[in-house]
């Protein structure tokens, strides 16, 4: 049987500080987990002093990836079957929505509604940034194209959106998402 490959790409929220959970929670249910950042989550993972970038290459034994490529330079991860988009900050989502893809991660999951890949998304936002009128209308745009954007409201599972700098980054529902993925 052959492995299935999971790309989770991960934006600039504090969720993106603990990358090595979801990894290793994917990889224990069977998938090849390739990692792409955002350039900011790169920032962090790479210039901070807590930053984690060599163990994270080492946990995925794949190159952590954050820009594109040349054109002329060989793919240098295997294609996914599935993507998962967490955490997703209220800016991707709102460039997703738009279809911008100036960056390797928005570029991967745009392309990635097109190719009728399984995306699931597990947003992290305060509810501040989440009243903003533009973060329904993605939401709904990307739920209509198929996404599985988990956004708790109360009926629906997913993150629940806390009050400004009031955040508790333990309570990040990895496992929600992870559930919503297909099985490899």
């Amino acid at each position: 049987m052959t492995q299935r490959t999971l790309y989770l790409i991960a934006c600039a929220a504090p969720p993106a500080r603990h990358l090595t959970t979801p990894i290793r929670a994917a990889q224990a249910r069977g998938w090849d987990v390739c990692l792409i950042l955002t350039p900011s989550a790169h920032r962090w993972a790479t210039e901070d002093p807590e930053g984690n970038i060599d163990e994270l290459r080492e946990l995925t034994g794949h190159v952590v990836r954050h820009d594109y490529k040349l054109p002329s330079q060989p793919d240098a991860l295997p294609a996914p079957d599935a993507l998962l988009v967490a955490p997703l900050t209220s800016n991707t989502l709102n460039k997703w929505a738009g279809g911008i893809s100036d960056t390797l991660a928005l570029g991967l999951i745009t392309e990635g509604i097109g190719l009728g890949l399984p995306i699931v998304a597990l947003p992290h936002w305060n509810d501040a940034q989440g009243r903003h009128p533009a973060a329904a209308r993605s939401v709904a745009e990307l739920r209509a194209a198929g996404v599985t954007l988990l956004l708790g409201d109360g009926d629906e599972p997913g993150f629940i959106p806390h009050k400004p700098r009031q955040g508790d980054v333990r309570a990040y529902p990895w496992e929600i998402a992870l559930d919503a993925l297909p099985t490899p």
